[in-house]
């Protein structure tokens, strides 16, 4: 049988049949996945893409943001001491400012609806403060809202006559102080002018004009001062309104009687405007008292090495007033914005307000200026005389600023705002909180920055020192009512002025510890040693006082004899055997 020859090429693909099967059998069985790698993989670079564009978007946002802090929606100046319209500027701190009228409270203070009395808290008050205002009310202080209105009901001054310094720290006052020292200038004082500029001559001026009123004079110059609002809104917060007080005083009251309501603004608590500038919104001095106080402190020999701009200033040729607006750094003026009315300072009748820093921020540095300090009238120094006794004392008010000074946190670079007003974010920008409140209330932004333990044990250690201060502030307060009873009995038993002088002194400085103390509102906190301190000494100077008072009345002692000689060693010394040496 004849078969055709196969050719080579057909034998070559019959030979290769079953290979090439196989070969695409594989081939389709991967290409399903293809597609979906593919996809998964362009889904990828999609989500990375947008995600890069998403973060440089952000990125580009923040930045913009945070070249431009605030949009000003309305105009605010130095007239503006009413906080509202500040507040459509500043949303998130105005927010925050609004929340110091919640009661708030801790171990050792806070803010109640209605303050706690601290004369029946701590009954010895009544005897510290006997002959003072301080005796017929004193509470615990409530947040900013409130500082005006507490002020303006207190008893403190609708029993007695205050001076109308005690507004420099209760009220956004400073554009009636710039209205008076124009005034008096027979300078333009409208509205307008006011407005315009800062202008310390004219502050400078109206703040010792208003030191000469007594308190409802000056309260009633606030009212025909403008605060940038119409007067017929509603205020934000209590108090500054027309019939809360009444003028005692016709002197400064030159009011046109056509004029139906002489009244053009409200009297406000410290505002925006008393630490910012209105244009730039820096933080500022705006208080007379604490730049004359800064200026004399920074010329005094007191180390202060937690104030680097006044080591600097020293340093210089010293040809101006150290000038904290200049000079200070964003850092120090955290402090000093708070400085301006958290100190110690004399504020009565006899003379204008001041600090007593010309020697320093200790207590005793303080003391050594009053005891140097004459009023304008010739006559010494005091604050009032005790009515128990008749000793002259010294008052103090709220140093916290300088008990703040002597300890750690101080000296460690600490702010009163980093503690007090701790900084939050905002969207890109770093804003402080102006809800000024205890760092107790808020440890995680306020405590954990710095120090990384949980709250309960930080909040554990603040109240062991408080408690320690506590007790020992109750210690001081016991020798003082010793003290008090062993003078009384002393007076009574014919002991004469000249006498009771060097015991009265000792009841002064013992006194003066004990309220410097007590009347600073951390509870020793802001400086635990230094606390310690003042009432160790607070203590020893009126067991001294009582042990003179004692001795004076005591019968004469019965002569001692002299202390025989000391043995020396269980032998006498004539039977000792012989030394080797």
């Amino acid at each position: 049988m004849n078969s055709k020859p196969t050719s080579r090429k057909q034998s070559n693909a019959s030979q290769q049949t079953p290979n090439s099967s196989e070969d695409a059998a594989s081939t389709r069985s991967t290409h399903p996945y293809r597609p979906f790698f593919l996809g998964l993989l362009m889904l990828v670079v999609a989500v990375a893409t947008f995600g890069v564009t998403w973060l440089l978007v952000t990125i580009f946002e923040h930045r913009q943001a945070a070249r431009t802090p605030f949009v000003r929606l309305v105009e605010v100046d130095e007239t503006t001491t009413n906080p509202v319209p500040w507040g459509i500027n500043w949303p998130f701190q105005f927010d925050t400012y609004r929340r110091t009228v919640d009661t708030t409270h801790t171990q050792y203070g806070g803010s109640e609806a209605m303050p706690e009395s601290k004369l029946d808290a701590y009954p010895w008050l009544r005897r510290l403060y006997a002959g003072y205002a301080f005796s017929l009310d004193y509470r615990e202080a409530r947040g900013h809202a409130y500082m005006l209105y507490d002020q303006e009901v207190t008893q403190r001054v609708t029993e007695r006559t205050q001076s109308g310094s005690c507004l420099h720290c209760h009220a956004s006052v400073i554009p009636t102080y710039r209205r008076l020292g124009l005034e008096a200038a027979g300078l333009p004082a409208d509205a307008e002018t006011l407005g315009a500029d800062f202008n310390w001559p004219a502050v400078m001026a109206g703040f010792e004009i208003a030191a000469e009123m007594d308190y409802a004079t000056a309260h009633a110059e606030m009212l025909r001062t403008p605060d940038g609002i119409s007067s017929v809104d509603p205020p934000l917060f209590p108090g500054g309104d027309r019939a809360v007080t009444t003028p005692t005083s016709e002197e400064h009251m030159d009011i046109d009687p056509e004029i139906e309501d002489p009244h053009l603004g409200r009297a406000h608590p410290v505002s925006c405007v008393d630490c910012h500038d209105p244009q730039t919104m820096k933080i500022r001095i705006t208080r007379p008292g604490f730049m004359l106080g800064i200026a004399a402190l920074a010329r005094s020999d007191d180390p202060l090495p937690h104030l680097p701009s006044i080591k600097r200033w020293r340093e210089g040729d010293r040809r101006q007033d150290y000038d904290p607006n200049r000079l200070a750094s964003h850092q120090e003026m955290r402090s000093f914005v708070c400085a301006q009315c958290h100190v110690e300072y004399y504020c009565a009748t006899k003379d204008s307000l001041f600090f007593p820093w010309d020697n320093g921020l200790k207590v005793e540095q303080i003391e050594q200026m009053f005891d140097e300090y004459t009023f304008p009238d010739g006559t010494p120094f005091y604050d009032y005389l005790h009515a128990e006794t008749g000793a002259p004392i010294y008052k103090a008010q709220h140093p916290e600023f300088e008990l703040w000074s002597q300890g750690i946190h101080a000296a460690a670079g600490v702010s009163c705002s980093d503690c007090h007003m701790p900084y939050e974010r905002q969207g890109a920008m770093k804003v402080s909180s102006h809800w000024v409140r205890s760092p107790m209330l808020n440890i995680n932004k306020s405590c954990q920055v710095c120090h990384q333990v949980p709250e309960d044990e930080l909040r554990d250690r603040v109240e062991a020192i408080q408690a320690r201060t506590t007790s020992l502030m109750q210690r001081a307060a016991d020798a003082m009512v010793d003290m008090l009873d062993a003078i009384l009995e002393t007076q009574a038993a014919g002991a004469s002025s000249e006498e009771m002088a060097p015991i009265l002194d000792l009841q002064r400085k013992a006194m003066w510890r004990l309220d410097f103390i007590s009347s600073e509102n951390s509870r020793g906190f802001h400086a635990g040693q230094e606390a310690a301190r003042v009432l160790g000494e607070s203590i020893d100077y009126s067991r001294q006082a009582q042990a003179e008072a004692i001795r004076w009345r005591a019968p004469q002692p019965p002569a001692i004899d002299p202390p025989p000689d000391a043995v020396e060693g269980v032998t006498p010394a004539e039977k000792a055997p012989p030394s080797p040496y």
